[in-house]
């Protein structure tokens, strides 16, 4: 059993935003496919499958895993590590040592830009780890703090 507290800070609610918005984008391709698929001369089956699975696997990406996904992502950046917990089907709880982290950035994509949304980014020898959808405030003071924590005294 573990004896640490779960990590208690929330993303901001605009992060379902993004990814309602990644969702669309993406399964909009796949619906624009599976249109243009059906025209061929397909069976029924499988015309049929394209006509229903497409639209709701878009849905479930808009509509649930959002939500989901946000509900459960928390974190917190301690003086001796980066705790995470986040998941949508199965629940992902992560402990980054302060000692291994070697550098620390922010990243914004074209999406997250426009909803002033920045992904923390963190890399160790094992490679990289996010802070996803943190508003750029916070981002800034998270990169920051694990920054100033992950230095060594030979470091400094």
């Amino acid at each position: 059993m573990d004896a640490r507290p779960e990590p208690s800070h929330r993303l901001p609610t605009r992060a379902r935003t993004l990814w309602r918005l990644e969702g669309a984008l993406q399964w909009g391709a796949v619906l624009l496919v599976a249109m243009l698929v059906r025209r061929a001369d397909l069976p029924d089956l499988v015309r049929t499958l394209l006509a229903v699975l497409p639209p709701a696997g878009a849905a479930i990406a808009v509509g649930v895993v959002p939500e989901v996904r946000w509900r459960r992502w928390r974190y917190d950046v301690r003086e001796d590590e980066i705790d995470l917990r986040r998941g949508t089907f199965t629940l992902v709880r992560t402990l980054v040592p302060m000692a291994r982290v070697q550098h620390v950035d922010t990243r914004e994509g074209v999406l997250e830009q426009a909803l002033k949304l920045s992904t923390v980014v963190f890399h160790t020898a094992a490679g990289a780890t996010t802070i996803p959808a943190l508003g750029r405030g916070d981002a800034l003071a998270v990169r920051d703090r694990i920054a100033s924590l992950a230095r060594t005294p030979d470091a400094v």
